[in-house]
């Protein structure tokens, strides 16, 4: 069955998708507010079960590119269906865990989805529109990552709190049961396919200019945004000075904004995708900026967080539509490698964040620093912009 494209109506396979995203959205980052049980119950200490997210983080970087190059000659909805049943299998595991070791396995096995899933998402969701309308196609997809920020992370917080935290992992196991009787029913099981290039072509496709330029601009444009949300929690209650208990609901506000965002920057970038690549990423930098002005003003503040949100996910649409785009002849594998890119960005931001914090320039820093990295990406894609585009000879295989 094919579905045909439609300008008017929003293709049911873009809910299939964004049930997944849900899913995975909500399992990458649900451990953050369990840490303190499963630190308890598997006798580790907090910090150790914070790897959990950061093993989950390397699994992504590394399988996206594997997975989509192993499965480069599979039927699209096959793949999508396969890497879901991966996630579902990997949340069973984690959740019959019963030693730390045996939980850290079976994060890294349920990462190996995410990347290729919404690699191949990304191609498959921009395959079910018109060409005008791939951009929103892709923002639909991602928007149950910004619910799972929103709503998923928190539910699986409080299932933790009421059932212990293998409830939460029971519960995203029904997800991924749920999104693969979603998927199976809703996606169509061609998109216009053609055989794939060779290999060689596609590894060369990557290793270009354009292509990494763009990898780049989504790791540093995206990358700022983690400077500051890292290390959101303490900087409101000892810069703001918000209580702590204050924090989750300010925190909603950003998922809030998130959810804003995320449809605007696809239906920018539908209407001009340079436009929209750039002028997101300005808005994302001023936003940063602005923050570190207002961050003594605790109305500001929060105002602020909910525009952060906001402007962060308004450069998804527009940095995926654009690497895919420069991905002449290796559309998956260049997704695929952008939601690495992504992931890359998470552990720059963090990872800067804390220098800047162990060296003294304090919480009152970050939004500068932040700023900084944004704009790096914005100078990038400015650059990869200007540049005079060569003679290409693959043929883009219909998305």
């Amino acid at each position: 069955m094919y579905l045909p494209r439609t300008r008017s109506k929003t293709p049911p396979a873009l809910y299939a998708l964004a049930i997944g995203a849900f899913g995975i959205g909500t399992t990458e980052f649900m451990p953050m507010g369990l840490l303190q049980q499963i630190a308890g119950d598997l006798h580790v200490g907090i910090a150790t079960a914070g790897l959990l997210i950061s093993g989950y983080a390397l699994g992504v970087f590394v399988g996206a590119p594997l997975i989509t190059l192993a499965t480069r000659r599979l039927p699209r909805k096959a793949v999508l269906l396969a890497l879901m049943g991966i996630f579902t299998l990997g949340n069973l595991a984690s959740a019959l865990a019963t030693d730390y070791t045996t939980l850290m396995a079976a994060r890294i096995i349920t990462s190996l989805a995410h990347g290729t899933f919404f690699g191949v998402g990304s191609v498959v969701a921009t395959s079910l529109v018109a060409k005008d309308r791939q951009a929103s196609a892709i923002s639909t997809m991602f928007n149950g990552l910004a619910v799972a920020t929103l709503l998923g992370v928190p539910a699986g917080a409080w299932l933790g709190l009421q059932f212990g935290w293998q409830a939460s992992f029971w519960a995203v196991t029904a997800v991924g049961i749920l999104a693969m009787v979603a998927l199976a029913l809703l996606v169509p099981a061609t998109q216009n396919e053609t055989a794939p290039v060779a290999l060689s072509t596609e590894l060369r496709t990557i290793a270009s200019r354009p292509v990494l330029l763009g990898l780049a601009t989504t790791v540093f444009g995206f990358g700022g945004v983690f400077v500051i949300y890292t290390y959101i929690a303490p900087l409101l209650t000892q810069i703001t000075g918000f209580a702590d208990a204050a924090v989750s609901p300010i925190l909603l506000v950003f998922g809030v904004g998130m959810i804003i965002g995320n449809p605007l920057g696809g239906r920018l970038a539908d209407r001009r995708l340079t436009s929209a690549l750039l002028g997101t990423l300005v808005a994302l930098a001023v936003v940063l900026g602005v923050f570190g002005l207002v961050l003594h003003n605790r109305i500001l503040t929060v105002l602020l967080t909910g525009l952060l949100g906001a402007g962060m996910f308004a450069t998804v649409a527009p940095l995926q539509l654009w690497v895919m785009q420069k991905a002449v002849g290796a559309p998956s594998l260049a997704s695929s490698l952008n939601i690495g890119a992504f992931n890359l960005a998470n552990a720059l931001g963090a990872w800067l964040g804390s220098h800047v914090i162990a060296r003294g320039f304090g919480f009152s820093a970050l939004p500068w620093a932040a700023m900084l990295v944004t704009a790096i990406g914005f100078v990038l894609a400015a650059y990869a912009l200007s540049e005079k585009p060569r003679v290409r000879t693959a043929t883009c295989p219909q998305a």
